[in-house]
């Protein structure tokens, strides 16, 4: 098993343990609800076969709606960002002749294209929930700006997760 292998599922681990246990429960004004666990998603090495990559984000999502009893809405949220993610990589990689063929990360993708990548892709993901959820125009402009503050803040702390400096060995 290599050293990449090891990391993408410590991190798939920790980041699904930290929604279930502390995220389900965090509510910032009463209705901003945070979806860390989509940063294993996104980071998904884009080689992957696409069934193992629906496979992934069915199973992360169907963990999730059971521990917050939303009965499939994350898993098929997941499931449909998973879909869209190749779109969104080809919609902001359109001036390159050929797509990178790597995971999205800060090794081969400048900040700018990870902010892009990372609100775009949480979103889709946010907007498909909140539908899903809401399932009626009554509150439309409350369930729009639900959308966008749960995408701002997730997608914050998504790229906060990405972009944490290193911490050298030869600091104290």
């Amino acid at each position: 098993m290599n050293n990449e292998f090891l990391k993408h599922i410590l991190r798939f681990f920790l980041l699904l343990v930290l929604q279930i246990l502390v995220f389900n429960h965090v509510y910032i004004f009463g209705f901003i609800n945070p979806d860390v666990y989509l940063l294993a998603l996104l980071l998904l090495p884009l080689t992957l076969p696409k069934s193992a990559q629906y496979g992934i984000a069915f199973a992360t999502g169907l963990i999730v709606d059971i521990f917050d009893l939303t009965f499939g809405v994350h898993a098929l949220a997941a499931m449909f960002m998973i879909a869209l993610r190749p779109l969104i990589i080809k919609l902001l990689s359109i001036n390159k002749k050929k797509m990178d063929e790597t995971v999205p990360s800060p090794k081969n993708k400048d900040f700018k294209w990870l902010l892009y990548f990372t609100l775009l892709t949480v979103l889709v993901q946010q907007t498909f929930v909140s539908i899903i959820e809401t399932w009626s125009f009554n509150r439309f402009g409350m369930t729009v700006l639900n959308i966008l503050l749960n995408t701002l803040f997730t997608s914050l702390l998504i790229t906060r997760w990405i972009f944490i400096p290193k911490k050298s060995s030869t600091a104290f």
